[in-house]
């Protein structure tokens, strides 16, 4: 037996350490190869690290949440020969602290790992799709060299992400059995179900329990309760923390709040959906306000900018690159709305429910997070009656949407129902005067009151 070190993965990008988020494995534990291990975190990117070989754990270096430098041991295996480090014979299962020597069996490259911008929760690993990015420490799969079997023998090892062959374990299929149809002869998620159809007799291994189906102990009613639950500030929700102390820290945020009569906008968002049906995408609110944006924004363009307080410059912009506040599992982000200003009400709402779901499924681009000029938050339902959202830094503006609800309004001396919404706005003090944010406000108001404005040049 033999001692095999995996090295925690140059990731690029110039990037020196990463942050431990998540072990997928314990010392002791018996792993195969492809079998997810760690999930390290940099930036919004989260990279699940898989075992190139099969062994048993040794150690693990380092507690969740701790900083990593690349390239520094990150799990030690125990492995069937050699190992790619010595080990002292004095003390069985055991490995030196000594330099790596020379392996005597070929070492393949690190399987390749998935990057995902949401931090992994244990037991979705096998929920990732075969479109995300891959990333290997040395090369892609396809490039992986066969894997020796004997003396003198070789057979090539089937080409497959790690979700794919987590599956196929459950499932208890050989991958190779299965008719790879994937560039490069890689075996799809699409050909294990091909294979389950021809095969219906195949059954699933149980599948791994997650914390969330652990049973809940009953509490009794009145119950004198003493526990504590310490829960670390860790991956995107200590990234999100820190932003929003940065932006608190470095910006004087005032909040401008006013109420807006969306009445006439709802009834034109239900004439679209019954005009339209499921022809088009549905219309929410959310592109409704965007092109009110738009529009606003070419009257203040002061308010659509970016403030570097180092260098002290703004930085306006014409295009509107607008931030989409978006509640996740994993934490709050802020997907782009590039360009804003050249997309339609449908092209606006299209683009919206992708970069939305983009983002609550982990597959969403580090180029998508990035680039607001200003940000259009919304709890829809949840929203309140007003709230002080955080500005997202260095923008110099947050949108916020409160919640639509009925109240009795006074129109030309009667009292009618009207539908209204609150918004309630932050604002950087240093850069964006009150009364400009004022008339700002106010022209958004302007357009969501009477709607046909907002398609009239």
């Amino acid at each position: 037996m033999g001692a095999y070190i995996i090295k925690t993965p140059d990731i690029g990008e110039g990037i020196a350490e990463v942050e431990l988020v998540a072990w997928h494995v314990k010392p002791g534990d018996m792993v195969h190869t492809d079998q997810l291990l760690a999930d390290v975190m940099t930036d919004k990117a989260t990279v699940e690290i898989p075992s190139p070989v099969a062994g048993k754990v040794l150690a693990l270096n380092g507690a969740v949440g701790q900083t990593v430098a690349v390239g520094s041991e990150l799990i030690r295996l125990e492995v069937a020969g050699a190992g790619n480090v010595k080990t002292d014979p004095a003390v069985p299962g055991a490995a030196q602290a000594a330099p790596t020597a020379p392996n005597t069996q070929p070492e393949r490259p690190l399987a390749p790992t998935k990057i995902r911008v949401a931090p992994s929760i244990p037991g979705e690993s096998d929920s990732l799709k075969e479109n995300d990015i891959s990333c290997s420490s040395e090369a892609v799969a396809s490039s992986l060299p066969p894997a020796t079997v004997g003396a003198g023998a070789t057979v090539e090892r089937p080409i497959a992400s790690p979700a794919v062959r987590r599956r196929a374990w459950e499932l208890g299929v050989e991958l190779e059995r299965l008719t790879p149809t994937g560039t490069g002869g890689r075996v799809m998620q699409a050909d294990l179900d091909a294979y389950a159809q021809r095969n219906p007799g195949i059954a699933a291994k149980p599948a791994i329990p997650t914390a969330a189906a652990a049973a809940v102990p009953r509490v009794l009613a009145y119950a004198e309760l003493n526990t504590q639950q310490e829960i670390p500030v860790i991956g995107l929700r200590r990234k999100i923390a820190a932003k929003m102390q940065e932006s608190k820290r470095r910006i004087p945020h005032f909040t401008y709040v006013e109420e807006v009569d969306v009445t006439e906008i709802e009834v034109l968002r239900e004439r679209l959906k019954t005009k339209w049906g499921t022809q088009r995408p549905r219309i929410t609110l959310l592109p409704l306000l965007a092109r009110a944006m738009v529009l606003a924004l070419r009257e203040f363009p002061q308010i659509n900018a970016r403030f570097d307080d180092e260098r002290g410059v703004v930085t306006r912009y014409g295009a509107v690159h607008l931030g989409i506040a978006t509640q996740t599992d994993n934490g709050l982000m802020v997907p782009v709305l590039r360009h804003a200003e050249t997309l339609d009400l449908w092209a606006c709402a299209t683009e919206i429910a992708r970069l939305a779901e983009a983002a609550r499924t982990g597959r969403i681009t580090r180029e998508e997070l990035s680039g607001s000029t200003i940000t259009l938050t919304s709890l829809g339902a949840l929203g309140g009656i007003v709230s002080t959202p955080v500005i997202n830094h260095p923008e110099v503006a947050i949108v916020g949407v409160n919640r639509i609800a009925e109240r009795a309004m006074v129109q030309r001396g009667a009292v009618v129902v009207r539908q209204m919404m609150n918004l309630s706005s932050s604002f950087d003090h240093r850069v964006v005067d009150g009364a400009d944010a004022a008339r700002f406000v106010q022209a958004l108001r302007g357009y969501l009151e009477v709607p046909s404005t907002l398609f009239i040049e």
